[in-house]
């Protein structure tokens, strides 16, 4: 007997609706057949210790199991749930009348209980588009499913209540969510806050210019000064998601297997910190099993490398193209496969090897040279493409001890979202730009074009202060942003003042001369 059921098979992004076509003849043979890896070739074990635990026989028959399109790599073990299915219905233990109505997944232990897979969001998306009645998951998976309206999703604990439900022996309702209520709820519930950041008004600033823009960042100061306390509050400021961002990125995660247990939407922007001995193939994805990397983890959100120079030199360059094109593809061999990575880029390093050059309050043991080659650790095309460069000191005793909170996040939010609100609108006719930070340089032109006053400013800026050529356009970039801010049709000179101040790498002096 012939009997088909049907799951899918997630490579990056794209999902394939896979079907397991089970024939049993006369024999004891069991044959595989599909690119099924190593997990799949495994399964039969798995399937048999679970069938005899949920009350029924391995059938002894030669059996054939085929997983169409063949020429497609299977992988993991989420095909154990619908090839046991399927072997029970060509052995005619269950029924197959239902079996054309549903998509299967999950990975069954010895006891045959069904554990999480990864995945799942995506999966529900393709079986919705496939015009499946519903979807039959592991119940650690059924929130993240049930996200997909139009779609009917079982969560089910073990294979015995599969069967149950095949069988129409017992009544099993599909879970419900109120996608909308689910995700406006965790929407704003964090801990962080920049009211808790005392002093530092200045750096606050830049924060927030480069959140209203959509710039990359780098901050430098000496340890304790407050870096990474005030990177980690970047996402409190940054505009909400919408919910096909988050969707985007939920699907990103559950991919990769990252989304924590009942979760269904993620309704924050991520915020991804990875340590500097990160390896090129986490920071940008792939693997023998391909998987998003930490840039593709960070997709809608910040990617926050702190210690930028202690990173390794050729990991951190493989970051130029994505920071460019906002996504990444992976070649390999036996795979081609693209991920998105639209991610804000902020950093963080010590001024010099020692960490305290330029501190007031800490002598620098370190020379020019020294100096120097540190700061070489980090190229000048990585450096080209970050908007905003500035300096952090230690905040003093004074501002430390006083009792009066700084500026709360929410405040801040609502400029940065007003600001954004502009630049939706100037660009709501070019496909792909978003914000500031992503202006080409014709739109530069069209769009940040100072005024004579202004472009004065600007040439005796790049004279005086020895600013490299790449920092031009980065400027009038910035300044667009913080005429925004301000509500100013027109980049005036105070804003081009005030971007030239975020250039402090540029400067080719760096190094002689004090912070």
């Amino acid at each position: 007997m012939l009997v088909k059921t049907y799951c899918a098979a997630v490579n990056g992004l794209e999902v394939t609706t896979v079907t397991i076509e089970v024939s049993l003849n006369r024999g004891v043979m069991y044959h595989l057949t599909g690119l099924g890896d190593e997990a799949v070739r495994e399964s039969k074990d798995r399937i048999s210790a679970a069938l005899q635990y949920s009350g029924y026989r391995f059938p002894i028959a030669d059996i054939t199991v085929n997983m169409a399109p063949a020429d497609l790599r299977k992988e993991g073990s989420s095909f154990d749930l619908p090839l046991a299915i399927g072997i029970l219905a060509a052995n005619k233990n269950i029924p197959d009348t239902h079996l054309n109505e549903y998509m299967i997944i999950g990975e069954l232990s010895l006891d045959g209980t069904l554990q999480p897979v990864k995945g799942i969001l995506p999966v529900a998306i393709r079986a919705r588009a496939e015009h499946f009645k519903g979807l039959i998951v592991p119940e650690a998976n059924v929130r993240e499913a049930a996200v997909v309206d139009k779609l009917q999703v079982y969560g089910m604990k073990n294979l015995f209540e599969v069967i149950q439900f095949l069988c129409d022996k017992q009544l099993f309702r599909p879970t419900v969510i109120d996608t909308r209520k689910e995700f406006y709820k965790h929407q704003t519930n964090t801990d962080l806050d920049y009211a808790d950041v005392k002093g530092q008004e200045n750096v606050k600033r830049a924060l927030e210019v480069a959140a209203a823009g959509g710039h990359n960042m780098i901050m430098i100061g000496p340890p304790g000064s407050g870096k990474s306390m005030m990177a980690k509050r970047l996402p409190t400021i940054l505009p909400p998601l919408t919910l096909a961002e988050s969707l985007e990125t939920t699907q990103i995660h559950s991919i990769a297997g990252k989304l924590s247990r009942n979760t269904s939407l993620i309704a924050q922007r991520p915020f991804r910190a990875p340590h500097h001995t990160i390896s090129e193939v986490a920071l940008v994805g792939g693997g023998s099993t391909p998987m998003p990397g930490e840039i593709s983890l960070a997709h809608n959100g910040v990617l926050f490398c702190d210690e930028l120079p202690e990173f390794n030199k050729h990991t951190l360059e493989v970051l130029r193209q994505p920071l460019e094109d906002r996504k990444i593809t992976i070649s390999r061999a036996k795979y081609t496969i693209e991920y998105p990575c639209s991610f804000m880029f902020v950093a963080s390093m010590n001024p010099c090897p020692c960490g305290y050059y330029g501190d007031p309050t800490h002598h620098c043991v370190c020379t020019p040279g020294q100096i120097q080659h540190y700061m070489n650790k980090i190229s000048g095309p990585l450096l080209d493409r970050i908007d905003i460069q500035t300096n952090i000191l230690p905040v003093p005793f004074d501002e430390i001890s006083m009792a009066k909170p700084g500026e709360a996040s929410a405040a801040i939010r609502q400029r940065v979202i007003a600001a954004r609100a502009i630049q939706t609108e100037r660009f709501k006719d070019i496909p792909g730009i978003h914000c500031n930070a992503q202006m080409t340089e014709r739109m530069i032109h069209e769009y940040a074009e100072p005024t004579s006053e202004g472009i004065n400013i600007l040439k005796l800026a790049m004279e005086r202060l020895s600013l490299s050529a790449r920092a031009y356009s980065r400027i009038l970039k910035v300044s667009r942003t913080i005429a925004d801010l301000a509500g100013c049709t027109a980049v005036q000179p105070e804003h081009i003042t005030e971007a030239i101040s975020y250039r402090e790498l540029d400067r080719r002096d760096w190094a002689e001369r004090g912070i």
